[in-house]
């Protein structure tokens, strides 16, 4: 399963030392295949915790057993795409094992999709039929099925499958069964006891279409095979050193890559238990940590801010997460340093994207990621298990340590292309390395800092600038909750800097003291000219702050 391109004498295997390998070869031709051997090796141990209720490895088999049956008798075959709008909850892992039990991809679709951008997303992988839950399928689901050619919709609540008193985060959901769709209790009724035919599934067979989240463009199918999610599972259960006492708390929405990697691929490997609250909410997610004494997370920054900006957070504890990472949006280093703090928990970085099928990079567990010294940015890890990296020019030459480009990968968990998309896949992977459209530079011991994305860069009076180096800045400053810089047109300098921040709880700034805040730490031309202040920032449901929708704030 190693791509070529890997490099497995490279220097940063110098920070592998403690106790990490230098290579993995998982040896499973699937994901079904890796999820049999944890089976075998602890049956009736926890594979889910939704909220209170526990549900066994064995358990979640035989239900995934009857819906695969149930699916396969709506016409579900080999090489059918079958779409889940569902949140974290114990049906999103049933379903996926369920689709893989009869050959089938699973394409995870957001919640927050509106009726267009879903039938959008459902004709693009031409579906076959939808898992969704109940009060997604009334809100949404039902108007954008008949555009889609979507044949069958199954549909859950968010109650089902929970042993005892809803907790206070489902306490207003009420059960909307429609008649047209089909319930998935109901299936898992009537085929209590049947399997599939087992299918032969091989490391280069799709296993999921996950689409990229569309902050620079429509969004595509990453085409994520089973030897990808395979191999960055396992990345995760050799790199978090896991032990038997290692519980996963599932803050990660499960339909996004690091949702479906970092919390069940790396669940299903272990294996581990995997902690779920249909949701993320702070106030109930600092109550699972303590209650079940999480070891293992990885989310965006903003989630620990929300953590870090509980009021609850004062009487939990939560020193059990001693592995906790984030990835996917900038870490400003004053919100790690704040965390670690007031919780004695160390956040550690994380780098990767949907092509990556989640993780390229990770901070080794023994190590703390360096700063750069020139921007102040945090690394964001080195290369993982048989990863190549490059920084790469605007000719696509390689660049010496130090110098700024494109981040280029390759290796095992590097998709083959997108969905029904050869131009794109030739643009985008050209040889099987991905170019990112992030831009970063690599130190001479294999740490990555990203700068920022290439479409954000901002040309003021002709000099360059990152927004990433102006955010780390203003999350300097005492009132800051969040902040993100964008381009604004000018007429003289053809683009200025503009900037937008929330505050925390209580906090007072004005736009006149953050703009003279920026002054004293940069240099002129990279200084905002005007600071919007806004109760809450736009983003997209997995953290990631939406630049775009700012660049068209009037």
């Amino acid at each position: 399963m190693t791509r070529a391109g890997a490099q497995p004498q490279a220097p940063w295997l110098a920070l592998y030392d403690a106790g990490l390998p230098a290579t993995i070869e998982p040896g499973y031709p699937n994901a079904l295949a890796m999820f049999e051997e944890s089976l075998r090796a602890a049956p009736e141990g926890d594979l889910l915790r939704y909220f209170e209720t526990p549900i066994t490895r064995a358990e979640i088999d035989r239900l995934s057993d009857a819906l695969a049956v149930g699916l396969r008798g709506l016409g579900t075959g080999r090489g059918d795409r079958v779409a889940l709008m569902l949140q974290n909850v114990p049906q999103f892992v049933i379903a996926l094992l369920a689709i893989w039990k009869l050959g089938a991809i699973a394409v995870p679709c957001n919640p927050m999709l509106r009726e267009r951008e879903l039938a959008r997303q459902l004709g693009d992988c031409g579906a076959a039929g939808i898992v969704a839950l109940e009060s997604l399928y009334l809100d949404t689901v039902a108007a954008a099925v008949p555009a889609a050619g979507v044949r069958f919709v199954v549909t859950t609540s968010e109650l089902d499958l929970l042993d005892r008193e809803p907790p206070d985060l489902l306490a207003g959901v009420k059960r909307a069964r429609a008649p047209e769709t089909h319930d998935l209790m109901e299936l898992l009724a009537a085929n209590e006891g049947s399997a599939p035919a087992p299918v032969e599934l091989g490391p280069d067979d799709v296993a999921l279409l996950t689409y990229t989240s569309g902050t620079t463009g429509p969004p595509k199918g990453a085409m994520n095979t089973h030897g990808n999610f395979v191999y960055d599972s396992c990345i995760f259960r050799e790199w978090f050193r896991v032990d038997p006492g290692d519980v996963v708390l599932g803050v990660a929405p499960l339909f996004h890559i690091t949702g479906l990697v970092a919390h069940v691929g790396l669940a299903l490997s272990a294996p581990l238990p995997l902690v779920l609250a249909y949701r993320f909410d702070p106030a109930e997610t600092l109550r699972l940590i303590e209650l079940h004494r999480t070891t293992i997370s990885v989310a965006a920054i903003t989630a620990y801010l929300a953590l870090l900006r509980d009021e609850s957070l004062p009487r939990r504890d939560v020193s059990s997460l001693t592995k906790a990472y984030s990835g996917g949006a900038p870490i400003p280093s004053a919100v790690v340093e704040e965390f670690e703090r007031r919780t004695g928990v160390a956040i550690r970085t994380a780098y990767g994207l949907t092509e990556t099928t989640s993780a390229s990079h990770l901070t080794p567990l023994a190590t703390r990621a360096p700063t750069d010294a020139s921007t102040g940015a945090l690394a964001v890890g080195v290369p993982v298990f048989n990863t190549a990296a490059r920084i790469l020019d605007d000719d696509g030459n390689p660049l010496p340590p130090g110098e700024v480009g494109e981040v280029a990968l390759a290796g095992p968990q590097v998709v083959p292309g997108y969905w029904d998309k050869p131009e794109e896949t030739a643009h985008a992977l050209p040889g099987g390395e991905l170019r990112t459209g992030d831009v970063g530079k690599m130190d001479a011991d294999g740490w990555l800092y990203i700068v920022d994305r290439k479409k954000d860069m901002i040309v003021a009076s002709g000099y360059k600038v990152w927004p990433r180096e102006v955010e780390d800045v203003i999350y300097e400053h005492p009132a800051v909750h969040e902040a993100a810089v964008v381009g604004a047109p000018d007429a003289y300098r053809g683009e200025t800097v503009r900037a937008f921040v929330s505050l925390k709880p209580g906090a007072r700034a004005e736009t006149d003291e953050l703009i003279a805040f920026c002054r004293e730490r940069l240099a002129a031309y990279k200084c905002p000219r005007s600071v919007d202040v806004l109760d809450e920032l736009p983003k997209t449901p997995t953290g990631k702050i939406l630049r775009r929708e700012l660049r068209a704030a009037p």
